[in-house]
């Protein structure tokens, strides 16, 4: 980050602050503040979650525990690596979620069944 009084400037590099070449970038807003997205695992798929504006919570699961993580400053980032669960809930009104993703969209890669999530992580 780079403060400056005439206002706060952020840069993301592949490689030096995010672990993996970024292929995919989209994200979330304008989303109600009682839905839940997400709601999945991947096989092998990184990503990297910004909120831009306002806050979310990030619930994890790695198949054995859980861990919930507020992301609420545009300068700070939550990697997600493959095999773990995540839902993200708890959107405040404005909530911009920025994700940056290690590969193109391949249904293939999603695990949308948490039993099924359950198995694979618990062998």
């Amino acid at each position: 980050m780079v403060a400056d009084p005439r206002g706060n400037l952020c840069f993301v590099e592949s490689g030096e602050h995010v672990p993996f070449e970024i292929q995919r970038v989209y994200y979330l807003y304008d989303v109600p503040s009682q839905s839940t997205r997400a709601g999945h695992a991947h096989h092998a798929l990184h990503q990297l979650l910004i909120a831009l504006s306002g806050s979310f919570d990030v619930r994890l699961h790695d198949g054995a525990r859980d861990e919930r993580v507020t992301l609420n400053r545009p300068n700070r980032g939550l990697h997600i690596g493959p095999g773990t669960w995540r839902d993200i809930d708890n959107f405040s009104s404005g909530a911009v979620c920025l994700v940056l993703a290690s590969a193109h969209y391949d249904e293939a890669d999603y695990i949308r069944d948490f039993d099924e999530f359950l198995r694979i992580a618990r062998p």
